[in-house]
């Protein structure tokens, strides 16, 4: 079978070039999957990677630790504004050279932290390295959707997104200790190095699409009106609020119940679950999508009320960690692969939605938890927590159609 040029029906490309479609027919590309999976660990990364080295980097720039916080501030500000407009404008260049371009913004940025001594010329290099992000995240599921048949595109999503919980429990982590032994500024070098071997990969594995037709674009309006959009955002934002009110604040959380010196335990618990999560989601989403999304929000319900009753219980905080890991680790993968499915053509605009809504889930969890921590203290968590998960299960069980619809033969 020959390639055809419809989004939809655009089989996978290996390095020779076009696969048969009756040769193979249940592989996966791997090596183009992993390349973008490798983006996605060097975003979270260049994200995330600050926060555990904010003295040596206040140090380094003659500033003190809260404006070199800001660096986190503002690489999620960079991501939150340019995701949509930067998306729309882009509809109608080929994928590949978006994708390069979003990858080499990183090596730019991440190559101007390493060497910059000023503050101000720092702040403006988190700020290209987050508008990279919110440009590179917008790409990615559609990209790994695109890649392969109809029945596959869950997997395809699955082993595309495996780069961000591995950044997050095993990454971060690293580059801290990294970071802490051989000098900040030769953490970030080595995260450029990174990425410069990634747009080689990326050029040898990753399949070229086109982009949008020019009669054929989208506007925030158009894909706002499908009907299985507004669900999966709605999701998206309840269950990633929840999550962040209480990933945000789980040091003061636990302290409360009197295991303060136990976060790292706690922490390190959540990371292998969320692992485990991932791993169950990536065999299972395209046979029963539905199910697992609708397990997730009530196993994180289920780790809610024991966090809420047993607080000073350390085994039970544990179990409940574990739990709570199990439900987040597949959950980008599952909302990201509903909005692809609801979106169609238009999943790349779509998914700019997504990373908005995501970020401001992200912000609102710091700042509802913070208001809840000061006037009620954290008892409150886990009322505000069940508020925002059982719509949750209300919508994803109501959205049978659109949405989050219940599996096809």
């Amino acid at each position: 079978m020959t390639a055809t040029p419809e989004p939809r029906t655009l089989p996978s490309q290996s390095i020779a070039g076009t696969i048969n479609a009756t040769a193979e027919p249940n592989s996966l590309p791997l090596a183009g999957l992993l390349a973008l999976a490798l983006a996605g660990f060097i975003t979270v990364l260049t994200e995330a990677l600050p926060a555990g080295l904010l003295p040596q980097i206040g140090a380094g720039l003659a500033v003190p630790e809260s404006l070199a916080g800001q660096l986190v501030t503002i690489y999620a500000l960079g991501s939150l504004i340019a995701a949509i407009p930067l998306t729309a404008a882009t509809q109608g260049l080929r994928r590949r050279t978006l994708l390069l371009a979003a990858i080499l913004g990183f090596a730019v940025a991440n190559t101007v932290t390493a060497v910059s001594a000023s503050y101000a010329l720092t702040l403006a290099a988190r700020l290209v390295a987050g508008v990279s992000a919110g440009l590179l995240w917008a790409l990615l599921v559609g990209y790994a959707a695109r890649m392969v048949p109809e029945h596959q595109k869950g997997r395809a999503i699955a082993v595309a997104m495996v780069g961000i919980p591995l950044a997050l429990s095993l990454g971060v982590p690293a580059g801290t200790f990294l970071g802490t032994a051989i000098g900040w500024r030769a953490c970030f070098g080595v995260m450029s190095g990174l990425t410069l071997i990634l747009v080689a990969w990326v050029l040898v594995t990753v399949p070229d699409f086109p982009g949008q037709p020019g009669g054929r674009r989208h506007t925030l309006r158009d894909v706002f009106a499908i009907a299985g959009v507004r669900p999966v955002l709605f999701v998206t934002l309840a269950f990633v609020l929840a999550h962040n009110i209480l990933y945000t604040y789980v040091a003061p959380f636990l302290a409360a119940g009197g295991m303060g010196k136990r976060t790292d335990l706690v922490l390190l618990v959540f990371g292998a679950a969320s692992l485990v999560g991932l791993w169950v989601v990536g065999a299972l989403i395209d046979r029963h999508a539905r199910a697992l999304t609708l397990l997730s929000a009530g196993l994180f319900g289920l780790a809610t009320l024991i966090f809420g009753l047993r607080n000073d219980d350390p085994a039970a905080i544990c179990v409940a960690a574990a739990i709570w890991g199990l439900a987040y680790g597949g959950v980008p993968t599952l909302f990201q692969a509903a909005l692809a499915k609801a979106s169609g053509d238009a999943a790349d605009l779509a998914q700019a939605m997504l990373v908005t809504v995501w970020n401001v889930a992200i912000a609102g969890g710091g700042i509802v938890g913070g208001l809840l921590l000061d006037r009620v203290g954290t008892g409150a968590f886990a009322p505000a927590l069940l508020a925002l998960l059982v719509p949750t299960l209300i919508v994803i069980g109501t959205a049978r159609q659109h949405g989050f619809p219940s599996a096809r033969p």
